[in-house]
């Protein structure tokens, strides 16, 4: 299993991704954004998954990091 870190432009678009994942049975937690990364809204939603779930994320995600030992990896960036 791996650590996943969420951001988001909302504090909205973050509860209804946290919703989405706890609903699709994965364990998530909303959280206050890590400070070694920037978020709109401050509020993040970290989860447990086999893989990085972004489709469950809401259409006003900002980006998805995976959680590693030496800090974080952007895996993705919403452009829009």
């Amino acid at each position: 299993m791996s650590e996943f870190i969420a951001t988001f432009h909302t504090h909205l678009s973050a509860m209804l991704s946290f919703q989405a994942l706890q609903k699709a049975g994965f364990k998530a937690k909303m959280r206050p954004v890590p400070r070694a990364l920037s978020s709109s809204c401050g509020t993040c939603v970290r989860f447990s998954a086999e893989t990085d779930c972004r489709g469950l994320l809401d259409v006003d995600a900002e980006a998805l990091y995976a959680v590693e030992d030496s800090g974080y990896r952007l895996l993705w960036q919403n452009d829009d």
